[in-house]
C-alpha cells in the first residue's frame, strides 16, 4: 500500500479521490513515493515519483523514472472535460537503434493507452508527446558511445472515481518503457537483467 498525505484543508471531493491511491497495487520493480506537487497547476494537486529499483530488479546503469500528478479544480474545466486531470511523465534509456526508430514514439503512446485499458482506468481528453533523444559525445566525451532515451509526457481526464487504476497504469508505462513486462493477471513475470 502506498503511503499518502492529504492536506487537511483539501476539499471533500479531492480527499475522496486522493484516498483511492491507497488501494493501488505497487509494482515490485518500482519505488513509488509521494512528492510535493508543483504549485499553480491547479487549486489542488497530489504528486508521486517512481524510479526503477536496482535491488528489486537486478538491473544496472541508467534506469527508468517517472512523475504522476492528479490535479483538481472545484469547477469543471472545459479543456479537461471535468474537475480532475492527470499529468504524467516517464523516461527511460533505450538501445540506440530503437531510439532512431520513428515508430517508437507511436509504440510508447500505445503502451500508455493499453496500460490504462488493461487497468480499467476510464479516461477522456487524452493528449501527449513522445520524444526520442540520441546523444553523441564530442571533445573529452568523444569516447562515450551514443546513447538514447525515450520520454513520454501525457495527460488525460479520469472519468471514474478509481484513481488507483490510473496510478497502476502509469506504473506499467514506466516499467514497460524500462524493459519490464506489463502486469497481466495470472501471469508471473520473470526477472529481467539489463
Amino acid at each position: 500500500m502506498i503511503e499518502i498525505e492529504i492536506d487537511s484543508g483539501a476539499s471533500a471531493e479531492f480527499r475522496l479521490a486522493a484516498q483511492t491511491f491507497r488501494n493501488a497495487a505497487l509494482r515490485s520493480e518500482l519505488g513509488v513515493v509521494q512528492i510535493s506537487a508543483p504549485q499553480n497547476l491547479a487549486a489542488e494537486a497530489i504528486a508521486f515519483a517512481a524510479n526503477i529499483e536496482t535491488e528489486a530488479t537486478g538491473a544496472h546503469g541508467d534506469l527508468g523514472t517517472g512523475r504522476f500528478i492528479l490535479l483538481h479544480e472545484a469547477l469543471e474545466q472545459e479543456q479537461w472535460g471535468g474537475c480532475f486531470r492527470i499529468v504524467c511523465f516517464a523516461k527511460s534509456p533505450l538501445e540506440t537503434d530503437l531510439g532512431s526508430d520513428a515508430q517508437m514514439s507511436e509504440v510508447s503512446w500505445d503502451w500508455l493507452t493499453e496500460s490504462l485499458t488493461r487497468h480499467d482506468a476510464r479516461f477522456a481528453y487524452e493528449a501527449g508527446t513522445a520524444t526520442r533523444i540520441i546523444s553523441s559525445g564530442f571533445g573529452s566525451l568523444a569516447g562515450q558511445s551514443d546513447h538514447a532515451e525515450l520520454e513520454m509526457r501525457a495527460s488525460w481526464s479520469p472519468v471514474d472515481d478509481d484513481m488507483a487504476a490510473h496510478l497502476e497504469a502509469w506504473q506499467d508505462l514506466v516499467c514497460i518503457m524500462s524493459g519490464f513486462p506489463p502486469v497481466v493477471e495470472g501471469v508471473t513475470a520473470l526477472k529481467v537483467n539489463r
